[in-house]
């Protein structure tokens, strides 16, 4: 069974991580919530060392292939700030959504606390869950080719970028 979180003597390996919603609730269909996420992911790999493999954002959760000398530390930052601009935009434009992600302590809680971070340790891995990511909104019947999501590193019109090797 994968680990709910990476272990310090693995911080700077190649992951393939999920950041889920709370509730499962589809935050990311509106209000330009999936600019928020690529905005947080552009910074970090222009500032923090972030190097993307491969993404795609879905409705309520997002899939990453990511390597950073610090990736306990880039989680722990892009949940944070992701979590406050969610805030800030979910205040913005549908306030009454916000009690949905109360904690027992009325702290706000948008993602939820395991990632389940699988070490990349080989291509054929590697070439698995990026395979597994782009077929995502294809399985879900959004789209007919993995290439027709716009919020994916399949789809070479989208505005993030990833780094192209592994």
């Amino acid at each position: 069974m994968p680990s709910a979180q990476i272990g310090k003597n693995n911080n700077s390996g190649c992951y393939f991580i999920t950041f889920t919603i709370n509730h499962w609730y589809y935050l990311f269909d509106r209000y330009n919530r999936w600019n928020i996420l690529a905005k947080s992911l552009q910074y970090c790999v222009d500032n923090k060392s972030l190097k993307l493999y491969g993404f795609i954002f879905m409705l309520n959760h997002i899939h990453l292939i990511f390597s950073s000398p610090d990736a306990i530390g880039f989680i722990r930052d892009f949940k944070k700030f992701t979590s406050k601009e969610l805030k800030k935009n979910i205040l913005e434009t549908e306030a009454h959504v916000l009690k949905l992600f109360l904690d027992e302590n009325n702290n706000y809680q948008f993602w939820q606390k395991t990632n389940m971070p699988l070490l990349i340790e080989t291509e054929k891995f590697f070439l698995q869950k990026l395979n597994y990511m782009y077929n995502n909104p294809v399985r879900k019947k959004y789209v007919e080719k993995p290439e027709y999501w716009y919020w994916s590193s399949a789809n070479p019109a989208c505005e993030l970028k990833v780094k192209s090797a592994f």
